[in-house]
């Protein structure tokens, strides 16, 4: 099996869509809400929270990118052969 074989494909989609809306539920985050707690003496939970979460949501979107920018469609605007 290639790795480019429909249901690898398939299955690294639905992964990544998964992961996603996983993601998504998780920047609901209620149960930091009534948290008084500091991170480094300092930085409220939340705030540190969604601190996290964006440096791992610019990490999610770098894969996204490399993984599924659409190649094809950007040589075809450039006017390149498309296999």
């Amino acid at each position: 099996m290639t790795l480019k074989s429909p249901p690898l494909k398939l299955m690294k989609t639905a992964v990544f869509v998964l992961i996603v809306v996983v993601f998504g539920v998780l920047h609901q985050d209620f149960w930091n809400w009534d948290n008084p707690g500091l991170v480094f003496g300092s930085i409220p939970v939340g705030l540190a929270y969604h601190a996290s979460y964006s440096v791992v949501a610019a990490i999610l979107w770098a894969i996204a990118v490399k993984f599924a920018w659409p190649t094809r469609l950007e040589k075809w605007a450039d006017g390149e052969e498309v296999d």
